[in-house]
């Protein structure tokens, strides 16, 4: 596990797991229509500051899963 997001005001709680790929290729789906890899700069331009800190805190291997508060799209 790598980081617990909160959106209390929502009452949502998402709790974020790093994975590696094991096979396969990508493909479009019903619930994803377009995929790219991109580095680590570019996530803080592609999505709200309330995900791409999920990307990030997932992207440091040794670190303690990180417990974060947000309002959906900025971190509190």
């Amino acid at each position: 596990m790598t980081g617990a997001y909160k959106n209390m005001a929502r009452g949502i709680v998402a709790l974020v797991f790093r994975c590696k790929i094991t096979g396969g290729e990508l493909e479009a789906t019903d619930e994803a229509t377009g995929f790219r890899w991109v580095g680590e700069r570019d996530i803080c331009e592609l999505a709200a500051e309330a995900y791409a800190i999920r990307v990030l805190d997932a992207l440091q291997m040794n670190a303690a899963p990180a417990v974060r508060h947000h309002d959906g799209t900025h971190l509190l």
